[in-house]
């Protein structure tokens, strides 16, 4: 999918996403995007540049009230998307097929004046994985927090998408992507699934990855594990400055700055850290060690066991399984967790226990997503309609499940439960769409493709288009057009103007279309033939006749001066009364057969006359 059309780019420069020759490598596809920014910049700190607001689909720029407690210059401004922007609204980011580390920054530091946090959800590639709710914590209201998650993005497009709950204008500061490699943090058995930070610790150092220089190929950001450490006994950090074996590596990448620390227990105990989370939901949790105490120079020197929620998982000797200066990690995943804490706790069995780092990511599901010919042939329409901002047509059509489709939409899964699909349309009271499908076969997208010859079959899978229009009419009149769907082609262009209604035609003879002609489409304006299409052309009450022919489609049949339909030949396909007699037939060949071997003709028996 390209640079989609209801996206409007702004700003003084383009983001250069690709910064190395194969696209395909972690790290080769980055940038990061100051929301409410008007200019693109160099941040001193880490020389990383900022580029100006970009690739939003609606809402305004913002400042913080107090500018001066933010010491990154991203973070100052922001972008709100009021109620007149409509409920949805998306950043829609083009980008290469891949995996991507994607991370976002949320403030409100009361830039309204109002004092309320708004309460609204975020979505990431058609997914809910953010859900901000008022009020939120005095220190996240006043300075900002920082999400990140990693997910597939297959289509070419990044979906960053925000729904308002109430009349609440959601917020976003600033918003960071970063390829990564496709097998990172076991892809193979995660599968499809969004990872969601949950806590992301670099233990016995200070915090690093925001604001300090790309310490990290994936741009992630590590936090120290001072706030969530809890041990019974004194803790130790410890460092080295040494070089740290198998760090930087495909396909995860992990730092070595994040193995030259470590922290231990003094006096003996356990070392445990507890993690606030959402129940329900299975967790992988990825745990980071080194052994860098030169004192420990043996196997079973150094022996711990790992327990998660009470639960014994696993036992650890860091010198037996890499030796000493090399980087070890395992991950462990917790299904359906019945809590809101998760409890990592390292239990002695010989000396103490030691970490670097843990990280822990929920493990979301993907929400259905709508077709992508259908989306692409959505959005093509919103333009063709001028659907108004506040309509909220942005993103998905459909999708999150969980939020309303696009004002006016009404959305349905397809048969195989696999994606959804556009059922029905009705924008305002004015003007109204509806798409019917007439034959069994499920649709399997629509697109908005000029083809003057039109290669699909009406027996096939299409659909009838109707618009009711109101506007400036003394009374109410269909217009309509078919979509065929299964060879992705358009027989008519319908344009609209949404107060002054008017439409291009595309003739349908000519065609190649072929089977019965649906009894609803000859019921709406199939007349000798033809069909009859009244259009607007004007903004007043100019209305025009005018007819397209069915002619010059040798396959089409079943209405008055079309040839009839075969005897055999139905409504979608072949007849009941075709399958009946199909089905006699062979039961009669079939008895014959039978007959022919239960009595079969004796040569011995045949005499000469």
């Amino acid at each position: 999918m390209t640079h989609s059309p209801d996206v409007r780019p702004s700003g003084e420069s383009t983001p250069k996403f690709l910064v190395g020759d194969d696209p395909t490598v972690a790290g080769n596809v980055f940038y990061r995007i100051d929301c409410g920014g008007r200019d693109t910049f160099t941040a001193a700190a880490d020389n990383q540049t900022w580029y100006s607001d970009q690739y939003y689909t609606g809402g305004a720029p913002g400042l913080v009230s107090e500018p001066r407690r933010f010491p990154l210059k991203q973070e100052q401004t922001l972008r709100f998307f009021p109620v007149s922007s409509g409920k949805k609204n998306c950043y829609l980011l083009p980008v290469p097929a891949g995996r991507y580390h994607l991370r976002t920054f949320t403030v409100y530091d009361n830039y309204d004046g109002k004092l309320h946090p708004p309460s609204f959800d975020v979505a990431v590639e058609g997914t809910v994985v953010f859900p901000w709710r008022s009020p939120w914590p005095d220190d996240v209201a006043k300075g900002g927090a920082y999400s990140d998650l990693f997910a597939f993005v297959a289509d070419g497009e990044a979906d960053l998408c925000f729904y308002s709950i109430a009349t609440d204008p959601p917020v976003i500061g600033s918003i960071e992507i970063f390829q990564v490699d496709p097998l990172s943090y076991d892809s193979p058995t995660t599968g499809d699934l969004i990872l969601v930070n949950y806590g992301r610790l670099s233990c016995g150092s200070e915090s690093f990855g925001l604001g300090g220089g790309l310490v990290d190929r994936f741009g992630r950001a590590w936090q120290s594990d001072r706030g969530f450490r809890v041990s019974s006994k004194g803790v130790k950090a410890l460092s080295s400055g040494r070089r740290v074996y198998g760090t930087d590596q495909r396909p995860n990448y992990f730092p070595e700055k994040l193995y030259q620390e470590a922290v231990t227990v003094l006096g003996g105990g356990d070392l445990e850290y507890r993690l606030t989370v959402d129940a329900k939901l299975d967790y992988l949790v990825w745990f980071h060690f080194v052994e860098i105490d030169v004192s420990v120079n043996s196997a079973g020197k150094r022996v711990f066991d790992v327990l998660i929620n009470e639960v014994n998982v696993r036992r650890i000797d860091v010198f037996k399984e890499v030796g000493r200066f090399s980087a070890l990690h395992w991950h462990y995943t917790v299904k359906n967790l019945n809590t809101t804490v998760l409890s990592v706790k390292l239990v002695p069995v010989v000396g103490t226990p030691i970490i670097s780092g843990l990280e822990n990511y929920a493990l979301v599901p993907r929400d259905l997503a709508t077709v992508p010919d259908q989306v692409k042939a959505m959005r093509a329409l919103k333009e063709s309609l001028k659907i108004p901002g506040r309509m909220g047509w942005n993103g998905d059509p459909c999708a999150p499940s969980a939020w309303d489709a696009w004002e006016g939409i009404t959305c349905r899964p397809n048969k195989g439960k696999s994606a959804l699909v556009v059922s029905q349309m009705d924008v305002c009271n004015e003007h109204s769409l509806k798409f019917l499908n007439f034959v069994s076969k499920a649709s399997v997208g629509m697109s908005v493709v000029d083809i003057p010859s039109g290669t699909c079959s009406l027996s096939e899978s299409s659909f009838l288009f109707m618009v009711s229009s109101k506007a400036a009419l003394t009374r109410d009149i269909f217009h309509w057009g078919v979509f065929c769907i299964a060879n992705v082609t358009i027989l008519m262009e319908l344009k609209f103007e949404f107060f002054g209604t008017y439409f291009t035609l595309r003739l349908l003879n000519g065609n190649k279309l072929e089977g019965r002609v649906p009894e609803e489409l000859y019921s709406i304006g199939v007349h000798g033939g033809a069909i009859e299409v009244f259009c607007n052309v004007e903004k007043e009450a100019n209305q025009v006749g005018k007819n397209l022919s069915l002619t010059g489609n040798k396959g089409l049949c079943g209405v008055p001066s079309l040839p009839a339909c075969p005897l055999f030949w139905g409504k979608d396909g072949l007849s009941i009364g075709g399958k009946i007699a199909i089905g006699l037939v062979s039961s009669v060949v079939l008895i014959i057969l039978l007959l022919v071997a239960a009595f079969p003709c004796n040569p011995g028996d045949v005499t000469e006359s």
